[in-house]
């Protein structure tokens, strides 16, 4: 049996990692926008979206166990799908740089909000939102570049507080006089997108669970991840749709799609928006400003670190310079790969002109990362039809996986139809830059 003072990560450990990985600029302003487009029926959409992606979550969990090594987004592809090494190695690719966007996008738009939320709380930071995202993105980077095991313990007592704050603001918001259960009749029409807002708003919930695969694409950090991994996601992904879904229900209690259709500039805040119509508002804004803090952190911090693990794995596979493959000799942290990812979120961080196209971009790239991976599960059970007793295998046979892209394909089905085309053009140049880098790479090996 490992010892603990292995520097890698336990059961209890894991679970706070996934848990403020997951709880974190989301249900703060994201939650917003599907309540605007859906109305009460976004607590579908986020009930919907933890299924996804606990799914998605188990497939990465099955493939860690197969291929323990992290680093995980770029692995899972490049050892299961296609005929040839080099086909394999494209596909992990493709995965690996989408996965690079997605983890640096939602760095960066999480470390903008740091001081959106901490002026509404404190105006005196109101002219302070660029220096205060720079200086969190450089605080989140210089804990990744530490041992994992103290990076994993700060954001263990992070979550700890975050989740407590999030169950007294959700219970004095339940507890108060304006709180009305009416408001959620009708259910599914109420919303800007109609009766289907549901589904339109699927990709954007999805955007708050992605963490769930941190621990799969991280595994050689974890201990035991065989055993480790499924039982922490299984209790994060229980943890967190409890508290997300106390939270939507205590706010949409008070804040109506129509009163966001009406003040569009509370759509990213609804929390604040729901606070100021109880007597005790000054007390939550305060404590929702604490607690949007916390969250905002614990999610660069998970963000940055699964980036800079990307980084790592494309680098020791030679798609990358072996700079970003180097670790520290104390800490072990791959030390360039760190300050790569931190340099990047730190100047996108600076534009807060860019966080819509950051949120967009930023959500389509992760879907295109659980289609890769499901189909990569698909794969590799065709390579290894026999896993042996102490490997994970994820339930639902094929039908799993598949059901995961359907669903996928269905959820953007809405954006397409509404002329969502510059998202994909957007898509498309950011995938002929990294294919430009996978060109000039594979010429030189």
């Amino acid at each position: 049996m490992p010892k603990k003072s292995d520097g890698k990560l336990g059961t209890f450990d894991s679970v706070n990692l996934l848990v403020g990985g997951m709880i974190g600029s989301a249900i703060f302003s994201l939650s917003g926008i599907t309540i605007w487009r859906a109305g009460p029926a976004s607590l579908v959409s986020w009930i919907l979206a933890a299924l996804i992606l606990f799914a998605y979550g188990l497939q990465t969990a099955e493939l860690a166990s197969l291929y323990p090594n992290s680093g995980g987004v770029f692995s899972f592809p490049a050892l299961s799908l296609g005929k040839t090494e080099q086909q394999g190695t494209l596909w992990g690719w493709i995965s690996a740089w989408a996965y690079l966007f997605g983890c640096v996008a939602g760095a960066a738009f999480s470390a903008i909000y740091v001081g959106i939320y901490l002026s509404v709380a404190f105006p005196v930071f109101a002219q302070l939102q660029v220096p205060i995202a720079v200086l969190t993105v450089l605080i989140c980077g210089a804990l990744n570049a530490m041992e994992f095991r103290i990076t994993g313990k700060t954001t263990t007592m992070l979550t700890l507080i975050l989740a407590l704050t999030l169950l007294v603001f959700s219970f004095v918001l339940l507890g108060s006089d304006t709180w009305e259960i009416q408001s959620f009749v009708p259910f599914f029409s109420q919303g800007k997108a109609g009766r289907f807002g549901f589904i339109e708003t699927l990709p954007i919930a999805m955007v708050a669970y992605g963490s769930i695969v941190a621990l799969s694409f991280m595994v050689g950090e974890i201990r035991t991840p065989n055993k480790t991994v499924p039982k922490a996601m299984a209790i994060a992904m229980g943890i967190v749709v409890t508290l997300y879904g106390l939270v939507l229900f205590s706010t949409l209690g008070l804040v109506s799609s129509q009163y966001l259709q009406e003040n569009e500039g509370l759509r990213y805040i609804p929390l604040f928006a729901s606070a100021s119509k109880v007597t005790a508002g000054p007390f939550l804004t305060k404590l929702i400003s604490l607690s949007a803090v916390l969250a905002l952190y614990t999610t660069i911090i998970v963000t940055m670190a699964l980036a800079a693990r990307t980084l790592q794995a494309s680098s020791d596979n030679g798609l990358l310079s072996p700079w970003f493959g180097k670790t520290h000799a104390k800490t072990g942290s791959p030390i360039y790969a760190v300050l790569a990812v931190t340099l990047v979120t730190g100047v996108l961080g600076a534009i807060p002109q860019l966080t819509n196209f950051l949120i967009n971009l930023g959500a389509l790239c992760n879907v295109i990362v659980i289609a890769i991976i499901s189909l990569s599960v698909l794969a590799s059970r065709k390579k290894h039809p026999l896993l042996d007793k102490h490997r994970f295998k994820a339930p639902g046979g094929t039908v799993l996986p598949l059901l995961t892209l359907l669903v996928l394909f269905a959820s953007y089905i809405p954006s397409i139809l509404a002329g969502g085309y510059l998202l994909w053009v957007s898509t498309l140049i950011y995938y002929c830059i990294g294919m430009v880098l996978y060109i000039r790479r594979r010429s030189i090996r």
